[in-house]
């Protein structure tokens, strides 16, 4: 068959100007999405908001349309609705495989429907689907977010743009779970969905964007209102968007209150929502059982009593004195090793000590494998609330790769902590292109460490499961240059290189902590915080009095810090909406404190979805790092709440059929390049098995990236024609054989900690004799004599640090009853009334004993066990739901 070609005039074709390349225009535009339209209404510290998306075919066949559009991580999706030739359909939450099934049902009966879904806590994505030609479709979201609040200024941060993420792992076989840009991968098996094609900048007819907030300062006495990234006009209580903004970048508005303590009680009849019998309130607890925390009044008595939320806010003390600033470097191993449950471990875990830093702080945020990347060019940076907004949301884009790489990446922590900003020569640093490859007037490089004069604490925080082999070059590399620099170590992993983390965490006088499941996280990072933050309150407990607290519904409580609010929320019993609760803490001189906060009647809609969708979050992540026995409990809370998770989705099916079949033509909404980035001027080619191309492919850094820096040269060469594809990453070369029995093979020391422990895959770490951990602890003496003269209250930190490093001493050592119970007694050193100066010589003493050989040995060893749970790798039965990703 002959098929003519017909030319197009050019009177017919006028490319538009500053178009891009590639643009034209046409009478009925190209693109579905119309205009985004924002509404929020603050209330105090919680927004409400509502979302409508105008959609329009603009072609001559039915059409589906596709939207990847960001939302606040912390909201809480409660309702969505389809408007459409004058019909109003709400949509339904159901399980996410019910809901796409029922979309899928509706457009092949030629039907319209509308389904929203979660896919990050920060991305989503909705589907119009059988839009009839020369129709316009209106999608509505609503829902509720809280705002946080630090030193007397809440913000209300709404975003606009998802940015391209990077994008790991070898391609899966088999059709995309979504339309982006982005294959499916091993390690992101929804890849397609979280990457929309990119307009070029410039692009013609932007979407329509309108964004309203009214504030209501709800009695916390509003003092100023600024806007940080665009420019806005206020008419009393409403603050408007000019016209004429992209959606390029985040909506931020600063609001300066007057907040003050409470505890709002909310019933769930007052807040216009029922308990759903049929989903059980006497099982809402979860496996974790039913009852009281707290000393209640005892057992739930089920029809009697009415269910609530709680939402206490509690303010820091008024005569806190704050701190020294600090400069904190935060180092986290990527690297293949850390796959799993451990990279989602290790991105929390770095992501709250981010969020304990204040404004008066600096930081900077390095990743690592084969390669060093930073979250932000130059030197460190203020903690900032946008700073440390960017550095998390790096963070959450990081997963598992290549090599560990650790002494090029803990040298650049330690030239960033000297001031000396610039890369080592030879050595590659990426830059996250977040950054744009430019200095803030508060990055420039030689200002580190001071601060109106005032001397910065210098800390660096490494979080890793350790398991390199070169651990004596590393030590001998960096020992010497840690004095003045405190140095934490968290160690990840079942089977984690606790000696070589011990020994650095000892030269540099921090802790050591060890997390060996996701249980054993909050608790390791309590103790980190303590170290970073200096919170004002530790320890911190709550006690019920007048109703019951659900079992394990309450949010983490945490520590309480200088200049930022303590936020609990959970669900409570009661005959009425009454109650008090006591709060329960120590203070940084280790007093015990307390304070009572007495409850009141509130009618707060928005506190019911806000604490459900905070406590599906902490679900998602234990089942993200395992506990796949979650999913129908994760499913039951989200429909008994109403709230959007990424087991469920909201589906809106119009009963008038309006065609046959489905969609003829499906389009996905490009989104805009965000504000800052730089198209490059040649575009690399995707190569096939290596999709983390893709970053690349779109954005880089721009033109002041550091030289040599990963933004500088592509992730992975094309190979020759007709050449099998390179793999995603280059393997990485085996780590050396470590010498036996804890002895160096020709260090210096003649000791080597990374000898007792195994190689990734080799099971627990074996144990050592006695004599291998005696320099460890003869370093311990030496220490703990020139600790001596510090002043009180910073020798009880040192007795609690060398807690958790005796601790690591003990499980090299197989086990030591005396090591062991010292420990135990150290941990309490911070505590008023215990006595420092009796474990400061009961712990000189064990360690003299124990050095010179006059005290008791360690029993015998014990066998090493067996490989850590879930360390077999088994072939998969099929492709699972790319939501059940883990």
């Amino acid at each position: 068959m002959t098929v003519p070609i017909t030319p197009l005039l050019p009177e017919e074709c006028r490319p538009m100007p500053d178009a891009g390349f590639g643009a034209l225009e046409t009478e009925k535009g190209n693109l579905p999405l119309e205009s985004v339209d924002v509404a929020a209404h603050v209330t105090g510290l919680v927004a409400g908001v509502e979302v409508v998306q105008t959609f329009r075919n603009p072609f001559d066949v039915s059409l589906e349309a596709t939207y990847v559009f960001p939302l606040p991580p912390r909201a809480a999706v409660t309702a969505f609705r389809m408007e459409a030739d004058d019909r109003v359909i709400d949509g339904v939450l159901k399980e996410r495989g019910q809901a796409r099934a029922d979309y899928d049902r509706a457009l092949t009966e030629g039907r319209r429907a509308a389904i929203a879904e979660e896919d990050r806590p920060d991305v989503f994505t909705i589907r119009v689907g059988n839009i009839v030609p020369g129709e316009r479709v209106v999608v509505r979201l609503t829902l509720s977010q809280p705002l946080p609040f630090e030193d007397g200024a809440a913000e209300f941060r709404f975003p606009l743009v998802v940015a391209p993420r990077y994008i790991p792992g070898a391609p899966l076989p088999g059709s995309a779970a979504g339309d982006g840009v982005s294959p499916d991968t091993g390690a992101v098996p929804d890849a397609s969905r979280i990457t929309p094609p990119v307009l070029l900048p410039g692009f013609p007819h932007p979407v329509r964007l309108s964004l309203t907030t009214t504030i209501d300062p709800a009695g916390l006495g509003l003092r100023e209102v600024r806007s940080s990234l665009h420019e806005v006009d206020r008419e009393g209580d409403t603050i408007r968007l000019r016209p004429g903004e992209r959606l390029d970048r985040d909506f931020i508005l600063r609001l300066a209150f007057n907040a003050s303590s409470s505890l709002a009680l909310v019933l769930d009849n007052a807040s216009g929502n029922t308990t759903d019998d049929a989903m059980g309130n006497a099982t809402d607890a979860g496996p974790a059982g039913d009852g009281t925390t707290g000393g209640g009044r005892g057992p739930a008595t089920g029809a009697v009593d009415a269910e609530g939320t709680f939402v206490l806010t509690l303010l820091p003390p008024q005569d806190a004195t704050r701190s020294a600033p600090r400069d904190v470097v935060l180092l986290l191993d990527r690297s293949g090793s850390m796959t799993g449950w451990k990279m989602v471990a290790a991105r929390r875990a770095a992501a709250r000590i981010v969020d304990t830093l204040t404004r008066h702080d600096r930081f900077a945020v390095l990743s690592f494998d084969s390669v060093v990347e930073r979250a932000f060019s130059g030197g460190l940076v203020d903690a900032s609330d946008r700073n440390r907004y960017r550095a998390v949301e790096h963070l959450s884009r990081l997963d598992a790769r290549g090599g560990t790489e650790m002494l090029a990446p803990l040298e650049e922590a330690l030239r960033l902590l000297d001031g000396r900003d610039a890369p080592a020569p030879g050595h590659a640093t990426g830059t996250d292109s977040g950054d744009h490859g430019r200095f803030h007037e508060d990055e420039r490089p030689g200002e580190a460490g001071r601060a109106g004069g005032q001397a910065h604490d210098r800390v660096l925080v490494l979080v890793t499961d350790g398991q390199v082999g070169n651990e004596d070059e590393i030590l001998e590399r960096v020992g010497a240059r840690l004095h003045g620099i405190r140095v934490h170590t968290v160690g990840i992993d079942r089977a984690v290189n606790a000696g070589f983390l011990g020994r650095l965490a000892l030269l540099g006088s921090g802790r050591c902590e060890l997390v060996e499941s996701e249980d054993r996280l909050d608790a390791a990072m309590e103790h980190i915080h303590r170290r970073i933050g200096s919170p004002l309150v530790t320890d911190v407990t709550v006690r019920a009095e007048g109703m019951d607290l659900v079992a394990d519904t309450v949010t983490h409580a945490g520590s309480l810090y200088p200049g930022v609010p303590l936020v609990v929320s959970g669900r409570y019993r009661g005959r009425r909406p009454t109650g008090a609760l006591t709060v329960h803490g120590r203070t940084a001189d280790g007093r015990p404190w307390e304070e009572r906060i007495e409850g009141r009647p509130a009618h707060d809609p928005a506190a019911r979805a806000v604490w459900a969708r905070a406590h599906l979050r902490d679900l998602e992540d234990r089942y993200a790092t395992g506990d796949h026995s979650l999913e129908q409990r994760i499913v039951d809370t989200s429909l008994r709440f109403g709230v959007l998770c990424r087991f469920t989705a909201f589906v809106a099916v119009d009963i008038r059929v309006t065609g046959e079949g489905g969609p003829e033509h499906r389009v996905i909404q490009p989104v805009e390049p965000p504000s800052g980035w730089e198209m490059p001027t040649a575009m690399p080619m995707m190569v096939a098995g290596a999709p983390m191309m893709a970053r690349m492919a779109a954005f880089t850094a721009g033109p002041e990236s550091a030289p040599g820096s990963a933004a500088d040269r592509p992730v992975a060469a094309a190979p020759p024609p007709g050449a099998p594809p390179a793999p995603p990453y280059a393997a990485a070369p085996a780590p050396p054989r470590r010498a036996p029995r804890g002895f160096s093979a020709g260090g210096s020391r003649g000791f080597s900690p990374g000898g007792f422990l195994p190689h990734p895959g080799e099971g627990t770490a074996p144990v050592t004799d006695f004599e291998g951990i005696r320099p460890l602890l003869s370093e311990e003496l030496a220490k703990l004599r020139q600790a001596e003269s510090l002043p009180e209250r910073e020798r009880r930190r040192y007795l609690a640090d060398l807690a958790s490093r005796l601790r690591v001493v003990v499980q090299m050592a197989g086990g030591h009853a005396d090591l062991a119970a010292l420990a135990d007694d150290l941990e309490r050193a911070e505590w008023a009334e215990v006595s420092l100066g009796d474990l400061w010589r009961r712990a000189a003493d064990l360690l003299t004993a124990l050095t010179t050989g006059t005290g008791s040995t360690p029993p015998g060893s014990a066998s090493p066990g067996s490989a850590p749970p879930g360390s077999a790798s088994g072939a998969k039965e099929g492709r699972r739901p790319f939501w059940k990703r883990s």
